[in-house]
């Protein structure tokens, strides 16, 4: 008998993977522990994006992300998982005389026979806008997160980029603010459908080889300075906010010194059973690699079942891998 409380799965990472793959977990009869380096369950979702709406989900045609999040935390704790937040982990040690994993937070030890890890792109700081005076009007008009739609209700809004966020948040602030203009230097990188909607919409765009070269103001953010490369024209834009959605500097942190085969900040993972090179360690979402692969919830939902399954049978041999339909599964369980 072990003196350790030892769960069948941990899973790193309390995102909308990591939840739905706790939840299912759950379904095959693991108990199921959530580790999460954030204060609540939800991921990036909640994190950075709660008033942003998603599109990949199967079900909705379109969702806010803190609505999606509050049902995908309600399915993933319906089963029994246990969620420690505010933990980062840091190790992932063998331990060969007991025959599971010790896993070492910056809080605690946790044991595990199998572990998921889920944690999308890793910790994340937003990448900075290096004109001129940016810095200075941070937390005074210069926006890297977007909590709260209302903030921008009648005022003059810029918003930089030109991938998915930029985009999505440029179409959410639009109806409310008095001005928009969107600025990006090449062409746009988000979905189609997203783009013919700025197009059709009252936002004034400025691309391509346009980008924000100075931002002036006294107590708060007044005016953005924007160059156009090309005929080397400069405009001056007043604004009171500018959201600068140019992505993200990921980083999977301790993850890296695990011994697991990693490329370009991805975990390389086997695609018909998501395990990683290391014995009972599987992942699944944004954090996996492998060819084929789309960086989409719909299909890190699919990867969590893939690797939950695949760990039931790694923990018991003789069990089955294809549990069969999912309400035969839960009645089942219930049972």
């Amino acid at each position: 008998m072990s003196e350790h409380n030892v769960f069948d799965v941990t899973i790193i990472g309390g995102g909308p993977v990591g939840l739905f793959a706790a939840f299912y977990a759950g379904m095959r009869g693991l108990t199921a522990k959530i580790i999460d380096s954030l204060p609540e369950l939800g991921g990036q979702l909640i994190a950075v994006y709660p008033e942003k709406y998603i599109y990949d989900v199967a079900g909705f045609p379109k969702i806010l992300a803190k609505d999606y999040v509050k049902g995908a935390v309600e399915q993933g704790l319906s089963t029994g998982a246990v969620p420690c937040l505010g933990e980062t982990a840091q190790t992932l040690t063998w331990l060969p005389e007991a025959g599971y994993y010790a896993l070492t937070t910056d809080k605690a030890t946790h044991y595990t026979r199998t572990v998921i890890i889920c944690a999308g792109v890793g910790s994340f700081e937003p990448k900075r806008l290096p004109a001129p005076t940016v810095a200075a009007f941070e937390g005074r008009g210069v926006h890297y997160l977007v909590r709260d739609l209302e903030y921008f209700r009648d005022k003059d809004v810029v918003v930089v980029g030109g991938g998915d966020s930029a985009v999505d948040w440029a179409l959410a602030i639009t109806p409310l603010a008095r001005s928009l203009t969107l600025v990006h230097r090449s062409k746009f990188r988000a979905h189609e459908r997203s783009v013919a909607a700025l197009h059709a919409s009252s936002a004034t765009l400025y691309y391509p080889g346009y980008e924000v070269v100075e931002v002036r103001g006294n107590a708060h953010l007044e005016e953005v300075h924007v160059h156009h490369s090309p005929s080397g024209e400069t405009r001056v834009i007043p604004a009171q906010e500018l959201v600068v959605a140019i992505g993200f500097v990921a980083d999977l942190g301790p993850l890296k010194s695990w011994g697991l085969t990693i490329e370009r900040n991805s975990i390389v993972v086997d695609p018909q059973t998501m395990a990683t090179n290391r014995p009972g360690v599987f992942a699944a979402g944004d954090v996996v690699t492998y060819p084929g692969k789309f960086k989409l919830i719909a299909t890190g939902a699919a990867e969590a079942i893939t690797a939950v399954n695949h760990a039931v049978v790694y923990l018991n041999p003789a069990a089955r891998l294809d549990a069969g339909h999912s309400t035969n599964v839960m009645e089942k369980r219930e049972r």
